[in-house]
């Protein structure tokens, strides 16, 4: 597939959950070929990656996020890529150890100290309940599910008939949550837009935080999050079945950066 285009990008990834980053601030990516960006995400053929974020200009933060899915299309929020986003902006010199940047579903607040990025998420302030499983939207939709024996689970089979039976074609995310401590959780997620598990979805830990403290499975209010790709951390105010000053913290590394002819 030919694209006529050269491009300069940067690689990160945060807890296995990896991106490419490229500096759009002067808007010469063309944003809405979601074939090119298919194509670039494509493990096989381009760059490879879960995702493409775009750092743009923006008028009332440091900067803005512009996230489409390895599928190409534009989505919703991506608790990992923020933070990596954060990390590249310290990089490219827009900011030091803080940041305000706007997303898709609103303004985001961010620290860095290191490799170590703590973004605040979205507060959420309705969960729903099912018979078996918890649902609820924090930047991305996700459904919480427990299960037993999770290393063995076959996630992608799994979490695609609960992708497209339940939710259809709009689709949601799918976690599979197993206890391993007193405040401790394990997480494998299958993630729409990828159709397949990822070794990490920040939204999606944010979700099985927020869920086991709600269904009580843990009292604390600072969850640890087992991924595949690493460990995360969650901490929040619970009140009246309301979540707020909720945190996402984690490391975001810089893997490395090119140029790719298309």
């Amino acid at each position: 597939m030919k694209f006529d285009i050269e491009l300069s990008f940067y690689k990160y990834q945060g807890t296995g959950n990896d991106f490419i980053l490229i500096d759009n601030r002067s808007l010469n990516f063309p944003k809405e070929n979601t074939k090119l960006v298919n194509f670039l995400c494509d493990r096989k053929f381009g760059i490879g990656a879960d995702g493409l974020i775009l750092l743009e200009k923006d008028d009332q933060s440091d900067f803005k996020m512009v996230y489409y899915n390895a599928d190409g299309n534009l989505s919703t929020m991506c608790g990992n890529g923020g933070r990596c986003l954060v990390a590249f902006a310290n990089k490219l010199g827009i900011i030091e150890d803080k940041a305000n940047f706007m997303a898709v579903d609103g303004h985001h607040h961010a620290t860095i100290e290191g490799d170590m990025v703590t973004l605040q998420m979205i507060d959420v302030l309705k969960i729903e309940e099912k018979p078996k499983y918890t649902f609820l939207n924090t930047g991305s939709p996700h459904h919480v599910q427990t299960v037993e024996a999770l290393d063995s689970l076959k996630v992608k089979n799994e979490g695609a008939k609960i992708r497209y039976g339940i939710y259809g074609q709009e689709g949601a995310n799918i976690n599979f949550v197993e206890a391993v401590g007193l405040n401790t959780f394990a997480v494998r997620t299958y993630e729409r837009g990828v159709e397949d598990e990822t070794l990490s979805c920040g939204t999606g830990v944010t979700a099985v935080a927020l869920a086991m403290h709600h269904n009580q499975k843990t009292t604390e209010n600072q969850v640890v999050i087992e991924t595949k790709g690493g460990r995360l951390e969650v901490s929040f105010k619970s009140e009246k079945g309301a979540y707020s000053q909720i945190q996402l913290k984690g490391p975001a590394t810089f893997v490395f950066k090119g140029n790719i002819i298309c």
